[in-house]
């Protein structure tokens, strides 16, 4: 039996997709996650437990369970765990993308500036310590984007279009930078922000498998919302893309480009662009595929290699249809996935946004959602009693809407017309108030 290390934050909805992936391919999954090592399993999902932040300890944690357990190929889910699969990779002598290269795509600052010496198109950019005095970095050219260097998901990621909003940014920034979550990473990647020149245009996703060094785009993903600011909230995702075909190639040579600056080499990336009429602006290109319950809008088909391979008088069988996960999971155990291609339906999920802060209670209209003509699934994520944060502070979502159909315009309609069909409950949110006693 091949088996695989999964690396995840979590054990999640992702990781549970990629077990049942592993279930039907019959891969052995090992999952190692950041967790506690003196509790004995408390997930009952057999995870190694690592730490993210003890980098060498982590890997060494994981040669040792290969010695017991041959480790045939390396995943990670999120941006985290990416380190670590990387670092881990060497170790066991795995092909995936280097530790240097995973540095980079993790880091906006240093993904800037290879992009730059690559003589691909970046917008100006400058970076500053979080501490210091955003007024330091005057006269600056408005509008521009303020983001912090390790965050992604467009979290912590503000337009400024003057001097009162950039320090307003920055202070809001500093107090993001404080949350929980953020200040247990123990990274001091986050010390720092980039600010940038805006970059007007339509954007784009490109997700993608790299092989020895070569790109292969497996989806391109439209936009069709605009990210004009004052944060940048995603909502849409839709492919294939409507754009025409020279657009398309050209994003997908920009990210190549990109993913050969930075260094990226073997295993799934997620790349994020904007095109306007000077040309492809690549913004990032991470070492990981796209995140969360998003995957369930890719699907792949095994074609025939030709007309002739079905025996005459036979009907030819429904071609196999997989997962992403199973795609991904096929091509980390060394297979082929070259004659796996996405489906022929246009596809796209709705990232429900956060409207407002508050406390989740409920929400109402699910039946007719999902009764929308060409919606396939609906999943809300978010918990009854949860704490909801809007961006650019959120890290999370309402949950997620899912449509097929012949025309991507239709899944756009559908997803569009699901969402309207929802009202959530969202109750204010109780502050505690201190008395302080002399």
């Amino acid at each position: 039996m091949r088996r695989v290390l999964l690396l995840a934050t979590t054990t999640g909805y992702q990781t549970r997709a990629f077990g049942e992936a592993a279930e039907r391919l019959g891969v052995d999954l090992v999952f190692a996650t950041d967790r506690c090592n003196v509790l004995e399993d408390p997930w009952q999902d057999a995870a190694l437990p690592i730490r993210f932040h003890h980098e060498r300890a982590s890997v060494e944690t994981i040669a040792r369970a290969a010695l017991s357990r041959r480790i045939d190929g390396v995943l990670a889910v999120g941006d985290r765990p990416t380190i670590i699969a990387a670092a881990a990779s060497e170790a066991l002598g795995l092909p995936w993308h280097s530790s240097r290269a995973v540095t980079i795509a993790r880091n906006k600052w240093l993904t800037r500036e290879r992009l730059k010496e690559a003589g691909l198109l970046v917008p100006w950019f400058r970076s500053i310590d979080l501490a210091a005095d955003p007024r330091d970095l005057l006269p600056l050219e408005f509008p521009c984007v303020v983001k912090p260097v390790g965050l992604s998901g467009s979290r912590g990621v503000m337009r400024v279009d003057d001097e009162p909003g950039l320090v307003a940014a920055f202070n809001r920034l500093r107090a993001l930078m404080k949350a929980p979550d953020i200040r247990n990473e123990r990274n001091d990647i986050h010390d720092r922000a980039v600010v940038e020149g805006f970059i007007e245009g339509r954007e784009f996703a490109l997700e993608g498998l790299m092989t020895a060094g070569r790109l292969r785009t497996l989806a391109l993903f439209d936009k069709p919302d605009p990210l004009n600011g004052p944060f940048f909230e995603e909502t849409i995702y839709v492919t294939p893309s409507s754009q025409s075909q020279s657009i398309r190639l050209a994003i997908a040579d920009e990210v190549a480009r990109a993913a050969e600056a930075i260094g990226l080499h073997h295993g799934p990336i997620h790349a994020e662009c904007r095109v306007n009429h000077r040309g492809v602006f690549v913004l990032e290109v991470a070492a990981r595929p796209i995140g969360g319950l998003c995957a369930r809008a890719l699907r792949f088909i095994a074609r025939r290699a030709g007309r002739n391979a079905q025996p005459a008088g036979e009907t030819a069988a429904p071609p196999q249809s997989m997962s992403f996960e199973e795609l991904l999971l096929r091509h980390a155990i060394g297979q082929s996935v070259a004659a796996y291609a996405r489906e022929p339906l246009a596809s796209g999920v709705m990232m429900i946004p956060i409207p407002r802060r508050g406390v989740f209670r409920d929400v109402s209209g699910l039946d007719a959602a999902r009764a929308v003509k060409a919606v396939v699934d609906l999943r809300i994520t978010a918990k009854p009693e949860q704490a909801l944060l809007p961006l650019p502070e959120a890290s999370s979502y309402l949950g997620f809407i899912f449509a097929r159909a012949d025309e991507p315009g239709t899944v756009v309609n559908a997803l569009r017309t699901a969402h309207d069909c929802l009202r959530f409950d969202i109750a204010p949110e109780v502050r505690m108030l201190q008395s302080v006693h002399g």
